[in-house]
């Protein structure tokens, strides 16, 4: 599972493009990423556009939702039609979770410490369908792929699970897992808000079954707009709502009165009530654009090397360990203080205009494009004066 940065040239700091003042180093992308500049600006633009309602056509309902659920696509290797557009892992897990057939006697499997949207539906799956809930123990040598992989056999229905773990970065094979779901006829679902648009996906390689990002994160986008990937095989499932614009002609708007069995193609079906929020889509779709312009293969060479320099370098000055590079997602970056992280050391550099977080007993330290050097030389300035 070796993960070497992309021969890519690397990206100059994007901090420009961003509102982050110059005594802010704000390494916490896996918390929230900020919306870029361009981003924001088109949010605005469609929030005012409400003020005046009699400009708002019905095509427009459809174009700027359509071509969010078109560059989504792009971003995982696959086409509009797979895509449905979410608020949220939870909902889009909710989906999964309703569709997917689990029987008495079969095991779903998750991972120790999984954010708990991808967790939650399949305890409650498990439960009604008298199926076995399997949490996978924190490996002590972090190979979560080796643990998932014993423990896929002939009674596994569904394996739920990130692409690195968000707690401190642990990657996992998705390639491999999927090969070996297929093997046994498991369903893999998969969370992938800690990596979607700086990690590349390709759902071509890995063959997942429901695959989810909120877009609020690495994605840069607006909070409640996210994407679910579907496989074909699962797009004539049944959508856990029924709303007008995933019916088949809703575009005709006087003719919604017309009560239609059919849906709309694909994965459209699936999508949430009033998905083509006149705010956030045009936000959303401004961030994916511009983030595709950069391209992920360029973006995760990038933060791969940012990431592995910083962890290199708290070794050596702090004595802090991390998940080691080959099962370690490039661009995340959990730093170890053995039992726990201190109470304080958050607070502390805070106060000092460096933003990190805790998760588990590990202080993520998650940069993106907009970070530049003298953020990495403050993080560490701060840390030695509170270490």
């Amino acid at each position: 599972m070796n993960q070497q940065a992309p021969n890519q040239t690397l990206l100059p700091s994007q901090r420009a493009l961003f509102d982050i003042p110059e005594d802010v180093a704000y390494l916490n992308s896996a918390y929230m990423g900020p919306m870029p500049k361009l981003a924001v600006a088109a949010g605005e633009a469609g929030m005012r556009a409400k003020r005046q309602p009699w400009k708002i056509a019905p095509v427009d309902f459809f174009t700027e939702s359509e071509a969010v659920r078109a560059l989504f696509a792009q971003l995982v290797n696959a086409t509009a039609d797979d895509i449905a557009l979410v608020p949220s892992v939870s909902y889009g897990m909710a989906v999964a979770a309703n569709i997917l057939p689990l029987h008495a006697g079969q095991t779903v499997i998750t991972l120790a410490e999984q954010f708990p949207s991808n967790v939650y539906p399949w305890i409650e799956l498990a439960k009604k369908s008298g199926a076995h809930f399997i949490t996978i123990p924190r490996p002590s040598d972090d190979d979560w792929t080796a643990r998932v992989l014993e423990r896929i056999d002939a009674s596994t229905g569904i394996v739920a699970l990130p692409h690195c773990h968000w707690t401190d970065g642990g990657l996992l094979d998705l390639v491999a897992i999927g090969a070996a779901c297929r093997k046994v006829g498991a369903a893999l679902c998969i969370d992938a808000t800690q990596s979607m648009g700086v990690m590349p996906f390709d759902v071509a390689a890995i063959q997942p079954d429901f695959l989810v990002a909120g877009g609020y994160k690495w994605l840069l986008g607006p909070y409640t707009y996210g994407y679910l990937y579907v496989a074909s095989r699962w797009q004539n499932g049944m959508p856990i709502e029924q709303n007008w614009i995933a019916r088949k002609d809703s575009e005709n708007f006087a003719g919604l009165v017309d009560y239609k069995s059919d849906y709309q193609p694909g994965a459209r079906r699936f999508d949430v009530g009033e998905r083509s929020n006149f705010a956030l889509t045009p936000a959303a779709k401004a961030s994916l654009e511009y983030l595709l312009g950069l391209g992920t293969a360029r973006i995760y060479a990038t933060l791969k090397t940012r990431n592995d320099a910083i962890g290199e370098r708290a070794r050596a000055e702090l004595g802090l360990d991390t998940v080691r590079a080959d099962r370690r997602a490039g661009h995340y970056l959990g730093l170890r203080f053995g039992d726990a992280v201190p109470a304080d050391l958050p607070g502390k550099l805070a106060a000092q205009q460096v933003f990190v977080s805790v998760r588990g007993k590990a202080m993520r330290v998650t940069p993106h494009v907009y970070n530049t050097e003298a953020d990495i030389e403050r993080l560490f300035a701060v840390l030695k004066a509170a270490l």
